[in-house]
């Protein structure tokens, strides 16, 4: 596994519950500010063998950019079931809900 790869897995199994991270914010957080789409990638291949809370990971404009109608509400209904609140424009307050680690 790539050191990248794997720093991307352990930023997104540290997010907590009722907090949410962008892809671009966890591609700075592993060390490589311009590989959110590598995040999009290994978020896609690695989810079910780490079991990583995918639903937290959402775009840039606290918007989830899942396309796909069911995983679209399955992701926003996890997010909701942890506190998180989706407001009417389909967007999440990063002030209020985006994690930030240490």
């Amino acid at each position: 596994m790539q050191p990248f790869t794997a720093q991307v897995i352990e930023v997104i199994s540290s997010i907590p519950e009722g907090k949410v991270m962008t892809y671009g914010q966890i591609a700075r957080a592993a060390g490589s500010p311009r590989a959110a789409r590598q995040v999009v990638r290994i978020l896609h291949s690695m989810t079910v063998k780490y079991n990583l809370p995918w639903h937290r990971v959402i775009n840039a404009q606290g918007e989830i950019a899942v396309r796909d109608d069911e995983l679209f509400f399955l992701q926003k209904m996890h997010l909701e079931a942890e506190g998180v609140i989706i407001r009417e424009d389909g967007r999440i307050d990063l002030a209020e809900f985006q994690y930030e680690p240490c």
